[in-house]
């Protein structure tokens, strides 16, 4: 059997929640250690605070290395706004515009 032992590489040799690393046994059938990155929450929508779909967690130092593609989603305010907030701003600025109509024609009832 193989030896199952792997020495953690670099300076830092403690495993604390910043530097975990896992081993990782490579095509020579060496064990290496395979550094472990934190995850992150993820994108907010910023009406609501629930996770947006369809774009990847990284922390928000590694999204402008990231292309536009897979920073937003294709619809209005895809980055920044989940697909039910949006919704309601579409349907809260037609229900205005609406009112205002109805205002005008019973305004034009009123006048005659």
């Amino acid at each position: 059997m193989p030896d199952s032992r792997w020495t953690r590489v670099g300076r830092h040799s403690y495993n604390t929640s910043q530097h975990k690393a896992r081993p990782v046994r490579t095509p020579g059938g060496k064990l290496k250690q395979q550094r472990l990155y934190k995850t992150t929450k993820g994108p907010k929508c910023s009406d609501c605070k629930c996770p947006l779909q369809g774009i990847k967690h990284f922390k928000s130092s590694k999204y402008h290395m990231l292309k536009k593609r897979e920073r937003t989603v294709s619809r209005a305010y895809g980055g920044s706004a989940c697909c039910k907030c949006v919704k309601d701003r579409i349907m809260r600025a037609f229900l205005l515009e609406e009112q205002k109509a109805v205002k005008k024609v019973l305004a034009e009832r009123a006048g005659k």
